[in-house]
């Protein structure tokens, strides 16, 4: 087990950053860290992965192999991404071939926008956190370690993200993220800890909030007559999604209402059609907004 056990962190005679803090993981967890910004998350990452040293305290059960991906990567090289990563795949043990395969197949996978071959210093934000993630994941990780991992990538890449957690997990790997949003935390992680002014607490156990301050959105939505069935997005691992009921002819979400845009835009980018979206709370629909299959209200 992964484990920190009275952590405290500060640099010289500075304040405390972070103070006491006991975090486990267990082979197969995905852990969040949640908390607002100058919590100490992020230093508390780092002192996961060993780039940083505790004050006092310890960590154990750190894995040989482990993956990070920083909460700010923005390389200013001429290298290009498959430069880049064949060097880090080398870095970690691989051959020059086994480490280029590796790079393809990752960019392949995260659907890399500006070029295999184009400097580094060149890609977009979302683009260079695909490369950030592709560097974690060159050699498979005991520990991968994330800090708001999902910061500019689009719906595509936000999938393949959570797969890859997933693939990690399953494989009796262990993951630890930080995200500020409660409704990835509770779609990603088996267990969550709040950070707040350097001290670490489990999260509270989710009790159900009343009805009315629940606002969801069911969204029904039928793939075109005719249309060969498109790559499905895994539904349950988008954002606010909240559950997914499958049927032949298609398939019915229920939502945060407030993610429900975002997950309309991704099932129609997949080649899917609206049938209707229900808004109201999780007793069931208030008002019904029908709509035809390309999309148009009635």
């Amino acid at each position: 087990m992964f484990r920190l056990e009275a952590v405290g962190k500060r640099y010289g005679r500075g304040r405390w950053i972070l103070q006491d803090v006991d975090v486990s993981a267990s082979p197969g967890e995905i852990v969040a860290l949640t908390g607002g910004n100058g919590s100490g998350k992020s230093t508390l990452l780092r002192v996961a992965v060993g780039l940083s040293r505790p004050t006092c305290g310890a960590v154990f059960g750190r894995p040989a192999v482990v993956g990070y991906v920083p909460d700010r990567f923005s390389p200013n090289e001429s290298m290009s991404a498959m430069a880049y990563l064949t060097h880090i795949g080398r870095v970690r043990g691989l051959t020059t071939a086994a480490a280029v395969r590796r790079a393809h197949a990752l960019l392949d996978r995260f659907s890399l926008v500006g070029g295999k071959a184009a400097p580094l210093r060149s890609l977009s934000k979302g683009n260079a956190q695909k490369v950030a993630l592709a560097q974690a994941l060159m050699v498979d990780p005991g520990l991968l370690v994330l800090d708001e991992p999902w910061s500019g990538l689009d719906t595509d890449a936000h999938t393949v993200l959570a797969e890859t957690m997933s693939e990690v997990a399953g494989a009796g790997g262990t993951v630890l993220f930080t995200d500020h949003r409660e409704s990835v935390t509770r779609a990603r992680a088996t267990r969550t800890y709040v950070v707040d002014q350097g001290r670490v607490t489990p999260a509270p156990a989710e009790a159900e909030p009343p009805q009315a301050l629940r606002p969801t959105a069911d969204i029904v939505l039928t793939l075109p007559a005719g249309r060969p069935d498109p790559r499905s997005p895994a539904w349950e691992q988008l954002d606010g999604v909240l559950s997914a009921h499958r049927e032949p002819t298609g398939v019915t979400l229920r939502v945060d209402r407030d993610g429900s845009d975002a997950v309309l835009f991704t099932a129609l980018q997949h080649g899917w059609s609206v049938v209707w979206v229900a808004e109201g709370s999780v007793a069931g629909p208030r008002t019904h907004t029908s709509m035809h299959q390309d999309g148009d209200r009635h």
